[in-house]
Parts: C-alpha cells; sequence; structure tokens
C-alpha cells in the first residue's frame, strides 16, 4: 500500500501584532483594490484594518453565513464585480474564510485569511457550500488561502463559550486525522501536537480569557490541526457535521461540539493508535475527558437544543450509510441512528 501526502504550499505571519503586516502583504502581491469580508464578532479588526489600507480597502462585506450558502456568495460576488475587486482579505470566523474561499472559486485572486477563531479553515484547501438545504464539499488547492495571518490579540475577544466550542472543533479535525485511513508519520505528528497543545491550553484560557500565551499556544494548535484536515481524510464525524449542518442549518462549531464525544465513543474501539495517542495526551478516556469539556459549556450540547426534529435523525443516519466517509467502525444505519439518538 502506497500513501500519499502533499503539502499545500502556504504562507503563514503568526505572532502578537501580526496583523499590522497585512498592508506590506498586499504590497507584495501587488493588489490595489480589497474587498474585505468580515465576521460580526470581528468588525473592530475589520475597522482597524480598513483604516490601515486606506483608499486600497474598496468595499466591505459583513453577511458572511455558516455552511457558505450560495446566495449569499452571489451577493458578495456582485460586489467583486461592481467594485473591480483584484484581492479578498477574510477577517473572522469560518464562515468570513468560507466565504472569501467560494469567491476566489469563481474570480480567482488573492486571499488573505486572518481567522480571529479555531475553526483551521484558513489552511485547508476545502470548501463546504449550501444551496438548497444540501451541503456540498470540495477540495482543490486553488481553495487554499494564499496568506494566513494569526494574531492571537484578536482572540482575546472571543467569549468562554465560542473559545470552546471553537477549539473543540479544531480538536475534531485533528483526531479524525489520527484514525484516517490515508495518514502518515507527518500527520501523526501534527495531530498529535495539536490535541496536546489544545487538551493543554484550553482550560487555561476558559480559566482566564485574557492569558495571551495559553491563547497562543491554542491558535497554534488550530493552525495544526487546520493542516490536517488539509493532508488527511476526513471521516464520521464531520460526515455527520456536514449532513445535519446543511439540513437544518445548525452552528458550525456547536455541532462539532456536541458530536466529538459521541464519535469518539463509536470510533475509537476501532481505531487503536489514535486511542492509544489520545490516552497518552488525557491520561484518561479520551471521549470522557472530551465530554467533560463540553459538558462545561453553557450553550446547546444536545442536538434537540438546536433544534433537529427526532424524526429527521433516521433521513440524516440513511443519508450518511448511503454514502459514508472513510471511518474505523462501519458506518451503518443502526448504529448511527443509536449515535444520533444519543447526541439527540
Amino acid at each position: 500500500m502506497v500513501v500519499v501526502h502533499e503539502t499545500p504550499p502556504s504562507r503563514v505571519l503568526f505572532g502578537t501584532g501580526a496583523r499590522h503586516a497585512i498592508p506590506d502583504e498586499l504590497d507584495r502581491l501587488g493588489v490595489q483594490r480589497v474587498l474585505v469580508v468580515v465576521s460580526a464578532s470581528a468588525r473592530a479588526a475589520a475597522d482597524e484594518l480598513s483604516a490601515a489600507l486606506g483608499e486600497r480597502a474598496v468595499a466591505r462585506f459583513d453577511r458572511p453565513m455558516v455552511h457558505t450558502p450560495v446566495t449569499v456568495t452571489d451577493e458578495a460576488m456582485a460586489v467583486v464585480a461592481d467594485e473591480f475587486v483584484d484581492a479578498v482579505v477574510t477577517i473572522g470566523g469560518g464562515a468570513a474564510t468560507g466565504l472569501g474561499k467560494a469567491l476566489v472559486a469563481r474570480s480567482p485572486m488573492p486571499h488573505v485569511a486572518v481567522p480571529t477563531t479555531y475553526s483551521g479553515s484558513e489552511v485547508t484547501p476545502v470548501l463546504g457550500e449550501t444551496e438548497e438545504g444540501v451541503k456540498q464539499t470540495r477540495r482543490d488547492a486553488s481553495l487554499l488561502p494564499g496568506t494566513v495571518v494569526y494574531d492571537a490579540e484578536l482572540t482575546l475577544r472571543m467569549p468562554a463559550g465560542l473559545t470552546l466550542t471553537s477549539a473543540v472543533n479544531a480538536l475534531a479535525h485533528a483526531v479524525e486525522a489520527l484514525w484516517a485511513p490515508d495518514a502518515t508519520a507527518v500527520s501523526d505528528a501534527l495531530a498529535t501536537e495539536a490535541c496536546d497543545l489544545l487538551l493543554g491550553a484550553l482550560p487555561r484560557v476558559l480559566a482566564d480569557l485574557g492569558d495571551v500565551d495559553a491563547r497562543i499556544r491554542l491558535q497554534q494548535s488550530a493552525w495544526l490541526a487546520g493542516t490536517c484536515l488539509a493532508t488527511a481524510q476526513m471521516g464520521l464525524h464531520h460526515q455527520l457535521a456536514h449532513v445535519l449542518g446543511g439540513t437544518f442549518d445548525l452552528p458550525h462549531a456547536d455541532l462539532h461540539t456536541l458530536l466529538l464525544p459521541h464519535v469518539l465513543r463509536f470510533n475509537l474501539p476501532h481505531a487503536p493508535r489514535a486511542a492509544a495517542r489520545l490516552t497518552r495526551i488525557t491520561g484518561d478516556d479520551p471521549a470522557a475527558v472530551v465530554a467533560r469539556l463540553v459538558a462545561s459549556y453553557d450553550g446547546p450540547t444536545r442536538l434537540r437544543v438546536l433544534g433537529v426534529p427526532e424524526e429527521g435523525l433516521g433521513a440524516v443516519a440513511e443519508r450518511v450509510a448511503a454514502a459514508p466517509y472513510p471511518n474505523p467502525a462501519p458506518v451503518e444505519v443502526g448504529p448511527l441512528l443509536e449515535l444520533l439518538r444519543a447526541a439527540w
């Protein structure tokens, strides 16, 4: 068996204050007309950047949405065309980054991603788009943002709830890389370090949201975990998140957070190498450790609280089982329905 490992090209600026280098980065790229795509939570950072860019910031789009609906992308593309945009800078979480990727897919141009959460989308060549309640995911090297700017100072305003759910979202990327069928020595190393960094730093940040050093470690773990998502195949956890999120329009990080303990329990008995690595990190049953983290969340930790109807679970199980992602445990309707009911 031959396993192929590809490392997509990526330029990363990392460090506190790194955002101040964005104008120089745009100079390097030779762009003149920038669209700033911004999540609601990152408006202050976008204001600062727009001021630094001056006349080059020709337009701003502040309505990115989770799961990247095609209708929203069409609205943003109209701005790109009307303003003769030649580059996009995205500031915010995965919704902003996803919209930037969708724009680049339709109008190739430089994309500078400035993440303010831990989604990891900024270092992946993956785009998930939703149309009429169906989420389709594609992978293409051209979708990878050319430059990523990690500045931990931009994460300090994240409230505890979003910090937890966004970090567990990143953890899911790393965990699934550990049991991926195309895992390599490189992806195993990245995923193991990401899990170790994240599970060590997250309790520190939740205890003190202003702990910059711990925030830096979380950002490092998100970078590593996102790189895992870029290089290894994802399994049942991500497939469930895509199907549930696209069908019921659910918040991405909340959904990943509540699903992960259930998928860990489902898969770890069939993934001994991943189980051994995670157990060395946690010192305990990994599913139980993650479940305790999730239980500390003040937000929704059950599918029913997110508004998923119980009668809709069967259709989700059938859809996932009909075309399963690669996964260590067999993906069959009956066991899937049990998992979904436990999460419900």
